[in-house]
């Protein structure tokens, strides 16, 4: 079957105002953070899919395998401001999002803003703090404003939350309630670099000439990332893949294992991810491969499982793989590039 039929619009990207093209400054930058994080170049292209996306990123892991250099990393080539919280169990909202206080020289209160107030923000640790102080996260992520004493202030444009924690089992850790990790886009993993990547790491510190994040310098000016944005929503989304990620998300709410399936946030934001894959990738119109490489990372933290007291219950990863694998594509979308996509899903 061929693929489907698109229009001159549809099927190139609107960017004949750009003095190069879009994706040459995204590979740019993709290599720009690589330097940094060795040999972690499908954590980096998912981050960089889910902030081109406008959503935001958990990085979780062990300590030490550099969550929050990866933060850094973009936030450095991405350019405009940039703000880092180190969660710790004392913190109150109003270290998070600022509050009103009594100016003794104006003799009234003015607003003063917290760390949330920047174009990119690194919630580091952020299951060390309270749930109380978690919370005081949710509006600003979803609505990408706060409100302090009844008064509602926007966040700056564009926003983005990259946030790390370390596993649950760790001592002085709480654990996300599921309205806020429905709130990420992606849930990440670096895990530890190879052999290869560790060895060069270490000869990099040996002759010092290891690049930090901190000497990294933006790529892409905030207006061209706020342009490229919305040029990723223009991206085609051919009716059948949405039918297929409809499908998907009604096996994970009838599957026996799940208390709660898919919102429909995450199929708004697995959507949004498969088109900034397509984008990334230069093309006008997403394809199975889009939608398929796109979906471990954006789904399976937003089931709520069930406690099933055996060792052989299955995970969300794996209700989600078993959800893709078995879920029929429509006849229409098998044309969308048939081959990438089956090759994906064995």
């Amino acid at each position: 079957m061929n693929a489907p039929q698109l229009s001159e619009e549809e099927d190139k990207l609107p960017h004949s105002h750009w003095a190069e093209p879009p994706q040459v400054l995204l590979n740019r930058l993709l290599v720009k953070v690589e330097s940094v994080l060795l040999g972690k170049q499908d954590v980096i292209r998912h981050t960089l899919i889910a902030l081109l996306a406008g959503g935001h990123v958990l990085l979780e892991d062990v300590p030490g395998v550099g969550k929050t250099m990866l933060a850094q990393a973009f936030a450095r080539v991405v350019g405009g401001d940039f703000k880092r919280i180190q969660f710790t169990s004392d913190m109150l909202p109003a270290d998070v999002i600022g509050g009103v206080v009594w100016d003794a020289r104006s003799s009234e209160l003015v607003f003063r803003p917290g760390p949330i107030m920047a174009n990119v923000v690194l919630a580091d640790e952020i299951n060390r703090t309270s749930p109380r102080t978690q919370s005081a996260l949710l509006e600003a992520m979803e609505e990408r404003r706060i409100s302090i004493e009844g008064k509602t202030r926007r966040l700056p444009v564009p926003f983005m939350l990259i946030a790390t924690q370390n596993p649950l089992s760790f001592e002085g850790t709480n654990t996300l309630p599921e309205a806020q990790l429905d709130r990420f886009m992606m849930r990440l993993s670096i895990g530890y670099p190879a052999a290869a990547e560790e060895k060069k790491l270490l000869e990099q510190y040996a002759d010092r000439k290891r690049v930090e994040p901190e000497r990294l310098r933006p790529v892409i000016a905030t207006e061209e990332w706020l342009q490229m944005q919305a040029e990723a929503r223009q991206t085609h989304m051919h009716p059948a893949l949405i039918e297929y990620m409809v499908q998907v998300a009604a096996v994970t709410r009838r599957a026996p294992e799940v208390l709660l399936g898919l919102s429909p946030r995450a199929l708004r934001d697995w959507l949004r991810a498969a088109q900034a894959s397509a984008y990334v990738d230069g093309r006008g119109y997403a394809i199975p491969d889009d939608v398929l490489a796109t979906a471990e990372a954006v789904l399976p933290h937003r089931l709520a499982m069930r406690y099933v007291a055996s060792s052989n219950a299955p995970d969300a990863l794996t209700v989600i793989k078993r959800a893709v694998r078995e879920v029929p594509w429509p006849a229409a979308a098998v044309g969308v590039s048939a081959a990438q996509g089956a090759g994906r899903r064995r």
